[in-house]
């Protein structure tokens, strides 16, 4: 099997409206998860479980609800309050759309080819499997009738120009911005809730927050424009042979890492260190830039997200409907107000 039959596959509406459907399960599933696990497996204290419990609840609650309203939007009333950040269409619409170019198509006379006419009415009201994919791109090959129908049915991966990449880095960072605010409020009226609240556990939900949105989210994707719209320029130049979607996927990731992960978390401490600490302690100034928060396995963990950025600035749309996800977790460890130090507190 050919691993575009699969990007194919994969990249089919059918295939991504369905993920896209699933997305909230995931998302509900996997803060019941993390609920359970810093509630529970990582407070063996039971008289501190039942505060830890509404604590985290409503830290998540709001983190996994910021991030479902960042992707599908909000409507109170029948009234479109926010419009959600992801291309959603639902699967009997995508169906509908796939099954009238199929029959559009078939209607054409001049295909003569039995096996492809068949296999074509036989998946058109669903989602056609990889042997499918790889019969109908291999039998419409080089036919110019067909190129307009296999984009309708089997879209190619988007070639983004530099202005339409820029949009997206906007779009993607406002994902990732909605859930991490979203954690930050969550975790500071579960604070008021517990009578838990202090200066310290606010400005540590700051600091993460900023840590958090700037070197796990925005920085990364703002490396990722930067290195697609320089190899853009260099396309145009002559300078090097146009980008593949792989290649594309590369150069994306080579930005994310120079300018997210390597400079996002110094940047983000420095914030923390000369604006945010003043407010709350006038001698935290006297601090070392990391004497609070430095990378650990998760903050790195944490870069598969930037993975599915790259991917979906690459032009491949079913990595899109896993950033809520991804980005909750974002979320969480903002409302917690987690630093190097947190366990020890």
């Amino acid at each position: 099997m050919k691993v575009i039959t699969v990007a194919k596959y994969i990249d089919q509406p059918a295939v991504i409206s369905k993920l896209h459907s699933a997305m909230p399960t995931a998302l509900v599933t996997t803060g019941a998860g993390v609920w359970g696990y810093e509630t529970f497996y990582k407070n063996k204290n039971k008289k501190h479980q039942i505060q830890k419990g509404i604590k985290n609840f409503v830290t998540i609650a709001s983190a996994v609800g910021a991030s479902y309203i960042g992707a599908r939007g909000l409507k109170l009333g029948g009234k479109t309050i926010f419009k959600g950040l992801l291309d959603y269409t639902p699967l009997k619409s995508v169906l509908k759309k796939q099954a009238d170019a199929i029959d559009k198509f078939i209607a054409d006379k001049s295909i003569n080819d039995d096996e492809l006419i068949n296999t074509l009415k036989n998946a058109k009201n669903r989602q056609f499997t990889l042997s499918e994919v790889e019969l109908i791109t291999e039998r419409t090959n080089g036919n110019k009738k067909a190129e307009k129908f296999i984009k309708e049915i089997l879209p190619e991966p988007e070639n983004l120009d530099s202005k339409e990449i820029f949009s997206e880095i906007k779009r993607l960072s406002l994902i990732g911005l909605i859930p991490v605010a979203g954690g930050v409020a969550g975790g500071i009226i579960s604070d008021l809730l517990t009578n838990t609240q202090s200066k310290k556990s606010l400005a540590n939900k700051v600091k993460e927050g900023i840590y958090q949105y700037l070197a796990n989210i925005f920085l990364c994707n703002v490396g990722a424009g930067a290195a697609l719209y320089a190899s853009e320029k260099m396309v145009k130049a002559k300078l090097i042979k146009p980008l593949t979607p792989i290649k594309k996927l590369g150069v994306i990731l080579s930005g994310i890492t120079v300018t997210g992960i390597i400079g996002g978390s110094m940047i983000a401490n420095y914030i923390s260190k000369k604006f945010i600490d003043p407010i709350f302690d006038k001698k935290s100034q006297t601090r070392g830039i990391y004497s609070e928060r430095h990378p650990e396995p998760l903050d790195i963990a944490l870069h598969a997200d930037d993975i599915a950025t790259a991917g979906v600035l690459s032009g491949f749309k079913w990595i899109e409907p896993a950033l809520p996800v991804m980005y909750f977790i974002s979320g969480y460890r903002a409302g917690i107000g987690y630093r190097n130090n947190y366990n020890k507190h």
